[in-house]
């Protein structure tokens, strides 16, 4: 890939990419730096870029493990000095109520279902492909989606706008 076909694919892919991320980290910044992250190490391996390899989906994976990466620092980080428990991260308020329901629900399902929900539902990506990016096996992910879309739809019907103020009752 030249580095103008990189930069034409880093501007059609940044925003798509780090409202994925939002959605599997429930934190704007954090989406938005781990994408950047990953561009910046695809940078370096742009010649290999093939675009019919969904050079996407890879940007898409390492920023997810890079998400990850950092949640598990936090938490050993947050141990090792003593404090045995976790904060939650600051709310973000997302551009639409509807989207702030959707990432409050997924930020109470366990990680496996929420990405395997993310990465089908939102990513657009088959069933195969969400297990090769998870490595999953494809009876996993089809659990993992069926219990995580059921999770899910609790979550949401418990969460209803009110009618007056247009805030969420959560």
């Amino acid at each position: 890939m030249t580095p103008q076909e990189f930069d034409a694919f880093y501007a059609a892919s940044f925003s798509r990419l780090t409202g994925q991320l939002y959605a599997l980290t429930g934190n704007w910044s954090e989406a938005q730096d781990v994408v950047q992250e990953a561009f910046i190490r695809a940078w370096d391996r742009r010649r290999t870029f093939d675009p019919g390899n969904a050079p996407e989906a890879w940007i898409r994976t390492t920023a997810r493990r890079l998400a990850l990466s950092r949640w598990r620092r936090l938490a050993r980080g947050l141990h090792l000095a003593g404090r045995h428990h976790r904060q939650e991260p600051p709310t973000v308020e997302p551009p639409t109520e509807e989207h702030l329901m959707l990432v409050t629900a997924l930020r109470d399902l366990p990680e496996a279902q929420r990405s395997a929900l993310v990465l089908h539902h939102m990513c657009d990506l088959s069933v195969e492909q969400v297990a090769a990016e998870t490595g999953a096996s494809l009876s996993a992910v089809k659990s993992r989606l069926a219990r995580g879309r059921a999770a899910l739809a609790a979550r949401l019907a418990d969460q209803t706008p009110t009618s007056e103020e247009g805030k969420l009752r959560v």
